[in-house]
């Protein structure tokens, strides 16, 4: 067999003969930034399109290339049963009972059957077990499941944060990410409200916009608290009382405390944040694969997360610099509802804006559905590639050849209505059209085999069950809460009993104090113990490397009464900012004696200049470095950053030559089809030559047997 593990291809299937109802010689390898302009999968139930999808997500993977996959369906988790030893045991956890009991077979026999079924299936189109290690190594594979901990659960907590500035200095972007927000809220209360008549969507969507457009992050709970008391005393040009009356917003404001405080809620609220440059790579700088299971949510739950994920997922995407190769796929099992022609759910902005504006950034949107009817198609003009398999009814094809009709008018090439249709008519189960306007025609193949098993829809137990292994790591990886502020060493009981007044400092000596966080136990005397604070702004440049960076370090140290009574090599680092110092104590506080040192005002002048000393000779910034790709980090980017930035870098060099290569040999491949084509019209030309002449000679020969 041809070989398949080719430089940014995708291999997806074979060429596929129609006609003859049987496989054409060669491989159907697709392009993986092809993608980058979108792609469509429709098919009915039986198509084969759910195995297409996942063949086609197992390349991406392959190709280290990460994927956020919504599945309302719960077919998805398949992609992590890959067993690359194909031994029963290793289906027998996994089989479906139903379906052995319906063959007559134990669980065992089954297991037997489908492990030999998937080990010849594989073998048929060039693959083994060997590749689906290969999968498994190049990038992990996670199950998020929100509003449970079945899987890895999400916290929505950072959904209503501040957008990035990317998004708040473009107004439409951020009217579309207020409007979808609120719209999803509202729904999952229960409301259909309208953007522009209901006061319920107007008074938060004016609540949030004024505090995303001032950079303040929001959550349920201050939102809450300011729709009871809203940041503005109008509402357009009338007054905020007569537009929405205090007891009214107080309703409102109980019908999210109550969403808040029921019992299952408090499931929404834990687990990672929708961070996607966080849950695209993993700590070390993996690519992933993040499958969000909605199945268990109802139809509210599953477009309030819908939507709230594709605005992290638009925002994500604006922060990214532009690119022509494919840096991540955003793949949705059934959109059914989700993106309607004539409706505008709150998933239908965002979904709308990533396919108009993501190709940009190297974000390849792929949706599939078994509902063509219920797709806004104007919506999907531009999307490059489609793929179709088998359709169910008459009015599918229709719509789906009208959408064809706008691709093609989208992209100025021609359109076959006729021939298209009498195509459709004939496709079969894991038969599909590939209609990819980077090609020049479209194409018929056979979908390959998948790697992963696809045994259907897993239950939450076996959801829980892919889990176990990974939850640990992933806590573990979760960065831990900064202190607000570095703690001083504990003082001992007899230093405690040594405490005094508040000590009186001369005007010229600056004296702050750390503001106390959390709450104070019952019984407990709080000291505080004299300190000096160090900060500074350190400016980094190196004309070598290009480095230029500046940092702003703050420092705790002791002040003792040795000979030296400051040592900076014993310094605290402070994680807290200056303007959080307070310029009074807290009361019935007690202190600590001062060393004698600390207060004369000439100590703090040499203790600043040995402070400068010691940061000129302590204070770096460290660089990593990628021979390979003559590439540095950058200041302050952590080394997993770095790795996730070498591989989008690698993929856009690789493509780069490989269009280079192409774009070379293009001209000696038109030269050479030219030959091809001058070469069969002259053997088409001899042939009808040599025709003509025997027919001449036949006339010849009837003409003398006539005249004898």
């Amino acid at each position: 067999m041809e070989n398949y593990e080719k430089l940014g291809v995708f291999y997806l299937g074979r060429p596929y003969d129609l006609a003859a109802k049987k496989p054409k010689e060669g491989l159907l390898l697709y392009d993986s930034k092809d993608l980058v302009t979108h792609g469509v999968c429709v098919g009915m139930t039986g198509s084969g399109k759910t195995g297409l999808c996942i063949a086609l997500l197992e390349e991406a993977a392959m190709d280290s290339i990460p994927a956020i996959i919504i599945d309302p369906k719960g077919d998805l988790p398949n992609l992590l049963l890959t067993f690359p030893q194909l031994q029963p045991q290793d289906f027998l956890p996994w089989v479906n009972e139903d379906d052995a009991r319906k063959k007559g077979l134990s669980t065992e026999e089954y297991a037997r059957q489908q492990a030999e079924l998937w080990k010849n299936g594989l073998a048929s189109w060039g693959q083994s077990g060997e590749r689906i290690a290969q999968l498994r190594q190049a990038a992990d594979l996670v199950i998020y499941t929100p509003g449970s901990n079945a899987g890895l659960p999400v916290s929505i907590l950072k959904s209503f944060a501040a957008p990035p500035a990317a998004v708040r200095d473009d107004n439409e972007l951020l009217r579309d990410r207020i409007v979808s927000t609120v719209t999803s809220l509202l729904g999952l209360l229960g409301k259909e409200a309208d953007p522009i008549r209901s006061r319920e969507h107007i008074l938060m969507s004016t609540i949030l916009d004024t505090a995303w457009r001032q950079g303040r992050d929001l959550d349920l709970a201050s939102l809450i608290q300011q729709i009871q008391t809203p940041p503005m005393n109008k509402v357009g040009v009338l007054d905020l009382e007569s537009f929405y009356p205090s007891k009214d917003r107080f309703e409102l404001a109980m019908l999210l405390n109550n969403l808040l405080a029921a019992p299952g809620f408090n499931a929404w609220l834990e687990g990672e944040p929708l961070d996607m440059g966080q849950i695209l790579y993993s700590p070390n700088g993996k690519p992933r694969h993040a499958i969000f299971s909605i199945a268990h949510l109802n139809d509210a739950e599953r477009m309030f997360f819908v939507s709230l994920l594709l605005n992290q997922i638009l925002a994500w995407t604006r922060t990214q610099s532009g690119t022509t190769s494919l840096r991540a796929i955003v793949y949705m099992d059934e959109i059914f509802g989700y993106f309607p022609p004539i409706a505008n759910p709150p998933s239908k902005a965002p979904l709308l804006t990533l396919l108009k504006q993501a190709r940009a950034f190297g974000v390849g949107i792929l949706l599939a559905t078994q509902n063509p009817v219920d797709l806004d198609y104007k919506g999907l003009a531009n999307t490059g590639t489609w793929f179709i398999g088998r359709l169910q009814t008459e009015r599918d094809k229709m719509r789906v050849l009208e959408g064809l009709e706008g691709v093609a008018a989208s992209s100025g090439t021609k359109f076959d209505r006729q021939a298209m249709e009498q195509t459709l008519a004939g496709l079969g189960s894991r038969i599909f059209l590939m209609n990819n306007v980077h090609d020049d025609a479209p194409t018929i193949f056979e979908s390959r085999w998948a790697m992963s098993y696809l045994r259907g829809p897993l239950t939450r137990n076996q959801i829980k069950v892919l889990m176990e292994s990974v939850r640990p790591t992933i806590a573990a990886a979760q960065p831990q809460a900064a202190p607000a502020y570095a703690s001083p060493p504990t003082p001992s009981v007899a230093s405690v009993a040594q405490k005094s007044a508040k000590p009186v400092l001369p005007p010229s000596i600056p004296q702050y104090f750390v503001p106390i966080r959390g709450s104070q136990s019952a019984g407990q005397n709080l000291v505080y113990s004299p300190m000096l604070l160090g900060t500074a702004q350190v400016h980094f440049v190196d004309a070598k490397t290009g480095a230029d960076a500046v940092q702003e370090p703050t420092y705790l140290t002791q002040i003792t009464e040795d000979p030296i009574p400051v040592n900076w090599d014993n310094v605290i680092e402070a994680a807290l900012n200056v303007s959080d110092l307070e310029k009074s104590s807290a009361e019935a506080a007690g202190f600590l004696p001062l060393p004698p040192a600390a207060s004369n005002a000439k100590s703090y002048d040499a203790w600043s200049r040995e402070f400068a000393n010691w940061l000129f000779r302590n204070q770096k910034i460290e660089l990593l470095k990628s021979s390979s790709l003559k590439k540095l980090s950058n200041p302050g980017e952590s080394e997993r950053d770095f790795r996730v930035r070498l591989q989008q870098g690698s993929r856009e060099q690789r493509d780069d030559v490989m269009e280079k290569v192409k774009q070379k040999y293009a001209t000696k491949m038109a030269s050479l089809e030219e030959k091809v084509r001058r070469s069969q019209q002259a053997v088409d030309r001899e042939a009808e030559q040599a025709k003509q002449q025997k027919m001449q000679t036949a006339i010849s020969a009837g003409t003398t047997l006539l005249s004898a």
